[in-house]
């Protein structure tokens, strides 16, 4: 084998290149796989995100969906943001002397590799206090997640009619 011939499949190995020239019987070999793999799309995801209709400004409302995991290892969501409310917290609501109340999930919300974690009422939920403006049936309304390790995912749920989840606060928490 020449020079020529090695430097060839070296670079065919290494850069995913084909059709070096230099010897008439070299075919050269296919790239390797990793060199012609796509990126990686997003790691987090949302399926089915909704936000709880609120009749007029100046309330609660809250958020909702699946977060799915497709990557190898967990996430944690860290913090949420919307135009829709000045202030986000991401929730969890236990039972605590007998009643269900919501308190700040203080560490965020980690969905394990390859993993779900659904967003519910009367669960885990992205809550949104001192809403600005009516959310309707149907209207759309934008979050930002910040990840733990800085990146954002962005995501719009769509605004649904929820008579449930009449949960109080813990607390000390206003």
């Amino acid at each position: 084998m020449d020079v020529r011939r090695v430097l060839c499949v070296a670079l065919v190995s290494m850069a995913g290149l084909a059709g070096c020239t230099g010897t008439p019987d070299a075919a050269a070999p296919p790239a390797p796989k990793a060199a012609q793999a796509a990126a990686p799309g997003p790691v987090l995801s949302i399926t089915d995100p909704w936000v709880k209709t609120i009749k007029g400004g100046g309330g609660m409302s809250a958020a909702f969906g699946t977060l799915v995991n497709s990557g190898d290892t967990a996430v944690t969501v860290l913090k949420a943001a919307t135009p829709a409310a000045p202030r986000v917290e991401l929730h969890e609501t236990v039972q605590e002397a007998g009643k269900m109340v919501m308190r700040p999930k203080e560490d965020g919300f980690t969905i394990p590799a390859k993993g779900t974690l659904t967003l519910e009422p009367g669960g885990n939920h992205i809550m949104l206090m001192d809403v600005k403006n009516p959310v309707k049936p149907g209207s759309e309304v934008r979050f930002t997640l910040t990840l733990k390790d800085g990146s954002v995912m962005e995501f719009t749920a769509v605004g649904k009619d929820f008579a449930g989840a009449n949960e109080e606060y813990q607390p000390g928490h206003q």
